[in-house]
Parts: C-alpha cells; structure tokens; sequence
C-alpha cells in the first residue's frame, strides 16, 4: 500500500496515480494527464505557507493512500463533484460528498480510496503550520483550536468566506490571480472565522460535535448519543445530495429511524440550522456558483435549485444575500473588472 506521512507526499502520491505531468507557469503550477487534457490539478502556493488548489481530473485506475500526519492544517473549499471515500481513526464518517467545508486537522491516520472512471471537480486552501503560526502572532484572537474543533469536517462556512472562494476561482478563470490576491483573499477569510465565532456568544462551530442534552421548552429534555449523532449526520449527507426536491421531515424520519422531533431538535444543535434552513442555504450556495460560474438566466438557476416560480426564489435570495441574483451577478463581474485597474 502507498504511504504518506506528510501532505506534500499526499499529494505527489495524487498527482503520480492520475499520471500528471508538472509544468510551471507564472502564477502557478499545473499538472496535467497528455492523454486527458482536461483533466489538471492547479496550485497557487507560498511553499509551506499556504495554497490554493485546483482540481479537475477522471480517476484512470483505483488505488488508495495510506496517510498520517502529525502537521496541524487548515482546510476549506468547495467539492463541486465527486466522492470521497476513506477510513479515518475515531471518525465515524467514511465518504464525503459535494458540499463546502472547513476542517482543522492535527494527528490524523487514514486510509483513502480512488476508483477508477470517477471524476473529482474541486477547490480547496490548505493553511499550513509556518502560517498559522504567523497569522497568530499578528493576531493574538487567532487560534484555530479555539474556533474548529480538531479533526471534525464542518459543511456550514461562514457568509464572508464563499464569495472569496468564488472571487479565486474567476480569478483563476481570467489567467489574474497571483499571490497578492490569494493572501489577501486568505486573511479575509481568517476574519470571517474570527468574527463569526466572536459575535456568537456560544461559538458557532463547538456545538455540532457535542453529544449531550437539548434543552425542548422549559422542562423537557432530548438526551442524544453517538449512535443519534451518526444518524443525523447521515440526513445531513443525505439531504447535501436531495436539497433540490427534498422530502418531509416525516419522510426523513421513517427513512432513518429516528424520532421527528429528536431529528429537528439534534440537527437544529449540531449545526447550528434548522433542516427547512439548511435546504435553503444549499439551494443559495448553488445558485450562487451558477450565477458566477455560468451566464445561465435566473429562471434557469431558479429552476435548476428547485424553485417553481422565478418569484420566489429571488426573494429567498435576496433575503439570504440582500440583493437580487442579477445584482449578485453584476456586482462580481464588477469586482472582477476592477481587479485589471489594480
């Protein structure tokens, strides 16, 4: 079995089984397969510091990793397409599917697999120790453990930290990002986790792995396990591939076997969203990429995310983003224009 006992050797074990060839540009390094020229890896890095990675890419054969790494490292981005399966040590998860994440990770030993013929379409800034180290001595707030638990993937990034991760990827688009931009976009989203946490006095990211009690009206209280954590866990899985025409709370419930009210109250608590919001939020996070990403018209994005009428999904946008989805797009077409003027 491939072993990797760093993140730079995970990452050259990748970049050997999908048979990329290394090229180096301006801004950037890019692998590419000659015998598929659409399948890359691209990475904008500050060696040892920081990168921002690009990956588009078919699996031509199954193989996996064995990893371990006692490196401390910040993750987020966005899967676009695509599942991840792996084994890790004390985590009871073992795929993760299309969604945005954020995961500070420390001691971890795994197993990942690849299989052949599936396709992986993502975008991910890994932070690394040297960094991290840095951004705490010009920042005495900022200590990741204080903010993210170790080794638990959250799927719920704070507002400010999408549109920058949108801002690289039409950067990338347009041949202009440069590490200027990537540090910058970088410190500002360590300051949407700093104030997200600051201004919730319960901080917003603890709560989704405690196992204990919640409180339900005055006297009544839900005791929940593990075992009821995995489980609405697996409806949040669920409903990440289902948000678009989902089912009924009642429906859910049946599904996994759990108690409705033990499945509203446990979500509500481990994610800090309630499911109808949830749902919601997925929907505005695609509609968000396709308003960036393509020049599909509002009655198609509105449509593609599970919105009958153009109506309401322009007010469920605008109450989300406070604005209308054409002035959403106008706006960060504009911002992308006036980066050639910088």
């Amino acid at each position: 079995m491939q072993k990797a006992t760093s993140p730079q050797q995970f990452k050259e074990l990748i970049i050997k089984n999908l048979s990329l060839i290394k090229s180096d540009k301006t801004n950037y390094i890019e692998y590419r397969n000659t015998k598929d020229p659409k399948s890359y890896i691209r990475l904008y890095q500050k060696e040892n510091f920081y990168e921002f990675g690009l990956a588009n890419y078919h699996i031509p054969q199954d193989f996996q990793i064995h990893f371990e790494s006692n490196e401390q490292l910040l993750r987020l981005g966005i899967l676009f397409d695509g599942i991840t399966s792996f084994e890790i040590e004390e985590n009871p998860n073992n795929a993760f599917y299309p969604s945005s994440f954020i995961v500070l990770e420390n001691n971890i030993k795994g197993i990942q697999y690849w299989k052949k013929g599936e396709y992986y379409k993502g975008a991910e800034i890994t932070i690394y120790p040297a960094y991290l180290k840095e951004l705490a001595k010009r920042h005495m707030l900022f200590q990741p453990e204080q903010f993210l638990m170790l080794n638990h993937t959250y799927h719920h990034l704070p507002s400010g930290i999408l549109p920058t991760i949108h801002q690289l990827l039409r950067l990338d688009k347009e041949q202009k990002l440069n590490l200027f931009y990537l540090e910058s976009a970088i410190l500002n989203i360590i300051g949407s986790i700093i104030e997200t946490s600051i201004s919730n006095t319960q901080n917003a990211f603890h709560p989704q792995i405690d196992y204990g009690n919640v409180r339900i009206g005055k006297k009544h209280t839900l005791h929940f396990s593990k075992h009821d954590y995995q489980i609405i866990q697996d409806v949040h899985d669920y409903l990440l591939h289902h948000y678009v025409q989902p089912p009924t709370i009642e429906a859910i419930s049946k599904q996994f076997l759990i108690n409705p009210q033990k499945l509203k109250a446990g979500f509500s608590f481990y994610f800090q969203l309630t499911i109808s919001q949830f749902i919601t939020l997925q929907k505005m996070h695609t509609a968000v990429t396709l308003l960036c990403t393509t020049e599909k018209s509002i009655q198609e994005i509105a449509q593609e995310v599970g919105y009958a009428h153009t109506a309401n999904f322009t007010r469920r946008f605008q109450a989300t983003y406070h604005c209308t989805p054409l002035k959403y797009r106008y706006r960060e077409k504009r911002k992308l224009r006036n980066t050639d003027i910088i």
